[in-house]
């Protein structure tokens, strides 16, 4: 297996609640659990990290941003929050440079879809769970999000 889908399995563990995760591929099987004690899972991740240098210099960008979204996050507008059903990197449109799904004042149908999450190369679309206005975009294209993440507003 690919050291770079373990590193992807490896946050998808920690960006949840699951205490265990296996993933088997043909013969090949991957298991990761959490400890109980938070200093024995960090050596097992430190090796790996100068193997991928990409990582390393992306893992800081979520927490300058998580940092910037705790004020954003009491300015939420009123309305339906469609939130991210998993750990993955958003992106507006199907593919780079086209149109945007949706845009902020535009109306949308139930099951319409508003943007699409790519976790482990897999590109899952993001629907709207009711119908209404967009009111509010609140990830920008190619932003990493979190599972239960606000992305979209819907009045």
């Amino acid at each position: 297996m690919d050291l770079r889908k373990i590193k992807k399995l490896i946050d998808l563990l920690e960006a949840s609640d699951l205490a265990e995760l296996e993933i088997k591929e043909g013969e090949e099987t991957v298991r990761l659990s959490r400890a109980t004690r938070g200093v024995a899972t960090m050596p097992a991740q430190m090796p790996m990290a100068p193997q991928s240098p990409a990582m390393p210099a992306a893992a800081p960008a979520p927490a300058a941003e998580a940092a910037t979204e705790t004020p954003a996050a009491d300015a939420i507008p009123e309305g339906h929050q469609v939130k991210a059903p998993m750990v993955g990197t958003f992106y507006a449109s199907s593919t780079p440079g086209a149109a945007a799904f949706v845009k902020v004042g535009q109306q949308v149908k139930q099951g319409e879809t508003l943007g699409i999450i790519e976790a482990m190369k897999m590109f899952n679309q993001i629907e709207a769970e009711v119908s209404g206005k967009v009111v509010a975009i609140l990830v920008e294209n190619g932003q990493a999000v979190e599972f239960d993440q606000p992305m979209f507003v819907i009045a």
